[in-house]
């Protein structure tokens, strides 16, 4: 690609980012995903593991105002992924943030966006395979919790290096029981709050009294919880290289990211915290989803809330398996790793996918191995990069903004809302993050550790830059 080429962070900023299809080799990426599987992945991605798992510790530590704590950090991420869809609308790419980082700031802070995404993506595949496993073996007790991961590992891994429509299709089911379970779960909720569900009396407003329960810092623990619930929203436009209208697929997800974060995120916050007792012990034991089902009398909630959760991740684990192989073959295609992850045969980045489950599956190991020192490293090394990928994201749109509408005005078919004053907005956003995480005890190492491995990955992406430019 061309910035396989640059000498230096000027001549960048003058080359076209890389788009995922590896002309220079002879070898392309597939466009096997369908406009359906585009608009399920954007709507289902946006339903992660995440909201069903840890937000019952943000609802015990905000009380009913972790609906204000969903609805900042939705707004937050509103206006990430709009500045992302701007960018990926113009300039589809299997390595998305990380190929526009490089493009606009320099091929530094592509290195250090990808690999560290990679990082993520990869303990974030060994993480939910782990915690997919944990449901299983408890319906099947006295099965091993690894031979599960490794099963997963395999099916996803297998459907992955087939074809990408083969991700798509996962996806696209996965996606849909989701939709459909929550949709299912906001319907009950609110028919029980107006009083109109056969068997229950509406509580009212007799569980929002007390709303700020434990005063401002319950606040920020819940602030801090929804954020990182958020994370998955940029599968869909490292998917959308892949994809038969990249443009409009982008496009059509970034308009639509409002009110899927406003229904299914802060809807249900809302319904949950009307439902139950903010301080009932059943929404940090059971789930907050499973107390309000038993709550409403549903019988067997908790298994079946199970099986959205299990559902929930393994279209996760599919979704980073894929994420993370296609990150590295776009870092590789721009002359930042070993080629060998580069190599695409029937379309797809078949090293890239294997090399990625296998760092997946050691990152399983680890966590039965060493989990109490090399493991929970790796789990606070992770634990902020996303923000440091939304800071990317931010500073990219700055530059390439003003940069489009000067060579290129057409490919603004997605603009960021009152740029670019609402970008330093979202960027201050992160900033007070930032600070609230140096404030919590249960945060800041793993802000300390996520802004160590940025450095070094920093240090060698400016390293690689400079040996770059003296040849």
């Amino acid at each position: 690609m061309h910035s396989s080429r640059t000498t230096d962070t000027s001549s960048q900023a003058s080359a076209a980012p890389d788009t995922g299809r590896g002309e220079e080799h002879g070898s392309a990426l597939s466009h096997g995903l369908k406009q359906r599987h585009l608009s399920m992945i954007a709507l289902g991605g946006v339903i992660g593991a995440g909201l069903f798992v840890g937000s019952g510790a943000g609802i015990a530590a905000a009380g009913p105002s972790i609906v204000v704590a969903y609805a900042l950090s939705g707004l937050l991420v509103m206006l990430v992924m709009r500045m992302l869809g701007e960018m990926s609308a113009a300039y589809p790419s299997s390595g998305s943030f990380s190929a526009h980082a490089e493009w606009a700031i320099g091929p530094w802070a592509g290195f250090t966006a990808g690999w560290s995404f990679w990082v993520l993506l990869c303990t974030a595949v060994g993480l939910e395979g782990i915690g997919a496993a944990k449901i299983v073996t408890g319906w099947l007790p006295g099965t091993p919790e690894w031979a599960w991961v490794a099963l997963f590992m395999v099916v996803f891994c297998g459907a992955n290096l087939a074809a990408v429509k083969n991700f798509g299709e996962f996806e696209f089911w996965f996606a849909a029981l989701k939709v459909g379970a929550i949709s299912l779960f906001l319907v009950l909720g609110v028919l029980a709050i107006a009083g109109v569900l056969p068997g229950t009396d509406s509580p009212g407003a007799s569980h929002l009294t007390e709303f700020l329960p434990n005063g401002g810092e319950g606040l920020i623990v819940g602030l801090l919880a929804s954020v990182f619930a958020y994370g998955g929203l940029e599968t869909v436009t490292i998917a959308a290289a892949e994809s038969e209208d990249p443009v409009r697929g982008v496009a059509r997800a970034v308009r639509t990211a409002m009110w899927r974060i406003a229904v299914f995120y802060i809807g249900s916050m809302a319904v949950i915290v009307t439902l139950v007792p903010w301080d009932s012990r059943a929404v940090v034991e059971t789930g907050p989803y499973v107390a309000a089902l038993d709550e409403l009398g549903i019988p067997g909630a908790g298994q079946l809330m199970n099986v959205v959760v299990l559902v929930a991740l393994l279209s996760a684990m599919n979704a980073n398996i894929y994420g993370s192989s296609r990150i590295a073959y776009s870092l590789v295609e721009r002359g930042q790793g070993p080629r060998v992850l580069a190599r695409v045969s029937g379309g797809v980045p078949r090293v890239a996918v294997l090399v990625s489950c296998v760092v997946g599956f050691g990152c399983v190991l680890l966590s039965y191995w060493r989990p109490d020192d090399v493991f929970s490293w790796l789990l606070n090394m992770i634990g902020a990069v996303i923000l440091v990928v939304w800071i990317f994201i931010a500073v990219s749109q700055l530059r390439l903004r003003r940069r489009l509408e000067r060579e290129a005005p057409k490919k603004l078919v997605v603009r960021m809302w009152a740029y670019p004053w609402l970008t330093w907005v979202a960027l201050a956003g992160m900033a007070a993050v930032f600070v609230l995480m140096a404030r919590e005890p249960g945060t800041r190492v793993q802000l300390y550790s996520t802004g160590a491995m940025t450095l070094v990955l920093a240090g060698i992406g400016c390293a690689w830059q400079r040996v770059r430019a003296r040849d």
